[in-house]
């Protein structure tokens, strides 16, 4: 066991160069990788199970104890990500597929990955995981109908399958995942190691999957939709951290809801593209995949090195017991 932790966290520190690794394989290489493609709702059930296996009762307290910073995190992220999605693609006349599946990553909730950069980036973890855990809560009613009012211009769009998949994909993993940590707490506190090992793998292979049945579409929009996910993700970073900081939050909350409102769940976005749009519209949230593992430890890395007054606060009530002992 103590191997397969080892492996696990090097998997979980690695995890942008995995993607970026296996992309580029798949890209060169598709023939092997077609196949997987039918096992991409299965491979999110997996990793969102494992979400569901890492909650605790404790994550959604913050909601009903502290309930403003969170509504205000998942508002921004439900309202401006889409919209500045939508923004985009209408600018840069994105193909219709691509269109689509652009508002579509703007539309789904965040991903666990954002809750680990809060962590290294000194912001307010618990708020992180409330919003992630609210925002995934909300995504079967929201994501659907927001994708109905936006990209039903380039694409149909069917709400109630899509709802319907959300909850199959989402929902119910994370609900199995949270009751099994409830009866059998010892279990999975001892198979909790392996977790983000098991995530990782289910990861690749949808990236992989994808990859290899867009080779053409990446060859001929590789740059303009690279851009596309790349201004997404950094405006909505900025103006998650904004939003925060006209509000007045602390420096700790506007970098979890920064860094909440810019990073989306990317899987869930690819398997509902693959499902309902085609190939071609999963290809925006691949890209988000690969380029949020590589912009979230960037900016995580650059707080980091940054105190925030919460830590501010916690270095002086430590060294205040210190002086009174010393006599100073």
């Amino acid at each position: 066991m103590k191997w397969l932790e080892i492996v696990s966290n090097m998997a979980g520190k690695y995890f942008a160069f995995w993607v970026v690794g296996i992309a580029s394989v798949a890209y060169f290489f598709p023939a092997p990788f077609t196949n997987l493609a039918s096992f991409i709702t299965i491979l999110l059930g997996v990793v969102m199970f494992g979400m569901g296996l890492t909650l605790k009762p404790v994550d959604f307290k913050l909601v009903a104890k502290k309930p403003v910073p969170v509504l205000i995190g998942v508002s921004a992220q439900y309202i401006l990500m889409p919209l500045v999605a939508f923004g985009i693609a209408y600018m840069m006349d994105l193909p219709a597929g691509l269109a689509a599946g652009l508002v579509l990553l703007g539309s789904v909730p965040g991903g666990t990955a954002s809750n680990v950069m809060v962590y290294l980036a000194k912001g307010n973890l618990a708020l992180s995981v409330a919003m992630t855990s609210l925002s995934t809560m909300l995504a079967p009613v929201l994501t659907p109908l927001i994708l109905l009012v936006l990209a039903g211009q380039w694409l149909p769009v069917d709400p109630m399958a899509m709802f319907i998949s959300i909850v199959q994909v989402i929902i119910i993993p994370i609900g199995l995942g949270v009751t099994l940590r409830k009866f059998f707490p010892k279990t999975v506190e001892k198979s909790a190691a392996v977790v983000p090992l098991i995530s990782v793998v289910a990861i690749i292979v949808i990236v992989s999957a994808v990859v290899s049945l867009n080779v053409d579409n990446i060859t001929n929009s590789g740059v303009s939709i690279f851009t596309a996910v790349m201004l997404h993700n950094i405006i909505g970073l900025f103006l998650g951290y904004m939003v925060a900081k006209g509000l007045r939050l602390d420096e700790s909350k506007r970098r979890a809801i920064s860094i909440e409102v810019g990073m989306q769940n990317s899987g869930l976005g690819v398997a509902l593209a693959s499902a309902h749009f085609g190939p071609l519209a999963a290809l925006p949230n691949v890209i988000a995949a690969v380029w949020h593992n590589i912009s979230g430890p960037i900016l995580a890395t650059i707080w980091s090195k940054k105190s925030t007054e919460e830590t501010v606060r916690t270095q002086r009530k430590r060294i205040k017991p210190e002086m009174q002992r010393t006599g100073n």
